[in-house]
Formats: structure tokens, sequence, C-alpha cells
């Protein structure tokens, strides 16, 4: 059997993120439209070790920018690895062929991860944030929140991505490492409230299990992104930010399932899962997007495998194109 073995570079390379974009648009409408394929998230717990491990797999029927797309992904999340000097999250994609279930290829599933995360949130910040967006700001400073960035970055004109993490150090890092990634001027903020007052667009990209930033200090006319929180347990925004916004979702089914703030919400009778609107239908025009400039809007994802299918199925049919990856034979 040979396959494909596609990097994190590679992967980087064959993917622009302005093009993922549109990719994360066509799968979440496929989603909600009924025209995906994929079962529910399979976590294995690992408790000794503060993590889980999550097995998912979709099809995909062709789309106006996918081809038809197969796809398997195994992928863990370790909190405790940050202080072992390890990546949090690492994981394996395995692509297969949609006509004969063979394997193809084999992609670097934690870098994948946090791509495809950073264009889902560009996705719904070019659909979702006003057009007259300025400031951005990230809670977080881990591979997801530089994805968070370089997505929001994309579709916005944005003038500052103000920046805040618990650990000073690691934010001036950050900001050296990314700003010549990104047009937007990057500043470091010390507090949660003064990267969050005033931003037009605000994302939490933390594996944090309390809220990261205060609802109190988000203005009118905000677009939130919240992506960082994947179970019941985990809870990166706080019940004033889910009162005080309109709410989207990756899938309402899968929120209720595994997203802790709207879940909580709806037990304090702040929020009800049938006000909830699916980012694929937004994309489709089968539902409205932002309706006011004050209104703010809140895009609430857990992650869905039919991401990872589009985005490994686009990168293995523009690696062949540019040469990219080593085959491997088992």
């Amino acid at each position: 059997m040979k396959l494909l073995a596609l990097s994190a570079a590679d992967l980087r390379q064959a993917l622009p993120m302005s093009v993922v974009i549109a990719t994360m648009k066509d799968a979440f409408a496929a989603l909600s439209a009924g025209r995906a394929r994929m079962p529910p998230r399979a976590a294995v717990p690992v408790e000794p070790c503060d993590g889980v491990t999550l097995l998912m797999g979709a099809y995909l029927p062709k789309g106006s920018s996918t081809d038809p797309g197969l796809a398997a992904k195994v992928v863990s999340v370790f909190h405790r690895n940050g202080a072992l000097g390890k990546a949090v999250v690492n994981g394996l994609l395995l692509i297969l062929d949609p006509d004969t279930g063979e394997p193809t290829a084999l992609c670097d599933g934690g870098f994948l991860t946090a791509w495809r995360t950073g264009a889902a949130t560009g996705a719904a910040t070019d659909l979702l944030a006003r057009a007259d967006a300025e400031v951005g700001a990230v809670i977080g400073c881990g591979v997801q929140a530089r994805t968070q960035v370089l997505g929001i970055d994309a579709v916005r004109d944005l003038q500052t991505i103000r920046i805040h993490s618990r650990t000073a150090a690691h934010v001036r890092t950050f900001v050296e490492e990314m700003q010549p990634q990104v047009r937007a001027e990057l500043v470091a903020s010390s507090s949660p409230e003064e990267a969050v007052r005033g931003a037009d667009v605000i994302c939490a990209a933390t594996n944090s299990r309390t809220p990261v930033f205060p609802g109190e200090c988000v203005g009118e006319g905000t677009h939130i992104n919240g992506i960082g929180s994947f179970t019941l347990e985990m809870r990166e925004l706080d019940p004033v930010t889910v009162d005080r916004s309109r709410i989207f979702v990756d899938s309402v089914q899968a929120a209720l399932d595994e997203a802790g703030e709207l879940v909580l919400a709806i037990r304090e009778g702040r929020t009800r899962s049938e006000d909830w609107t699916e980012l694929g239908l937004v994309v489709a025009g089968r539902a409205e997007g932002r309706r006011t400039a004050t209104e703010n809007t809140l895009f609430k994802s857990v992650g869905q495998a039919v991401q990872d299918t589009a985005a490994g199925t686009l990168a293995l049919q523009r690696a062949r194109s540019l040469g990219l990856g080593c085959q491997v034979e088992l």
C-alpha cells in the first residue's frame, strides 16, 4: 500500500487560508443540508494525563469548492503536554478514496485541526462580523490562537489585533512570530478586559474550563468566535456573553452534546437550542446572518469531521498538483 504523506509544512503550502475559508463554508453548508455523512465523534478519556483522544470521520459529496471526500481522524488533546514542552494537540488524518475506500494519504492531524479551525473562524467572521470591523482580540497563544489570527485577518481589514494570555512571555513570542504573517498590527494586552473592550471581533482559543473574558466588557455590534472548548466541562465564554449574543453553531446537535457554555445557558434559561442558527444555513442563504450593526453575534464551534474531510481532500488535490509530500509504502 502506497500513501502520500503530507507534513505540516506541506499542508501549509497546499492550503492558503483564503482558499480553506471558502472550503469550510462549503463543508458547513453540506452538513446543514444533510448531504454529509458524519457519525458522532467518539471520545476516549485519558484521565491520568488530563487528556482525551477523539475519533472522527466523514464523507462529503462533491461541493461547490471540493471534490468528493472521505477521511478519518485520530486527534489527542493532552493538556499537560504544554508543561512538558510538547504539543497539546496531536493527530493523524487518513484520507481515503471515496470510490473504493482505499487509503490514499496521511496528513499531520494536529496542524490540519488548527488550520481548518482558523478557517472556520474566518468563514464565520466573514459571514457575521460588521464589514467595518477594525479591532480584533484573541485570547490564547497556542497553535489554535495562531490560526485564529490568520483567519480573521484574511476576511476583514483589521487595523489592530490585541493578544492576551496568562503568560506575558508567551504573548511576546506570539506577536514576534505572527506579526510578519498578517496585515493587522498585533498588540499585547495585559488583561482580558483590555483585550476585548472596544474590539469588533473576539476569538477565544484556549483549553480553559472557566470563562476567559468578562462579557460586561464586550460592546454592541461585536462578533465573537468561541472555538477552544469542546466538552460539557469546558467553558471559555461566560453567561453574559451568551445572554447578549445571537448564537450561531457549526451543528446544533454537536453543540448540545459538547458545548459547555451553551448547555449551561440552557439550564439557566438564558437560551434555547431552537433559537440557534447553523452557520451552514447562512452560507446557503437559508437563514439570516447579522441583522443590525448593534447586535452581537456568537459563533460557537466544537469542530466537525466534515471540516477535516474537506480540508484534507483539498490538501491532497493541491499537493499532487504542486508536487508536495512524500510517498511511503506500508
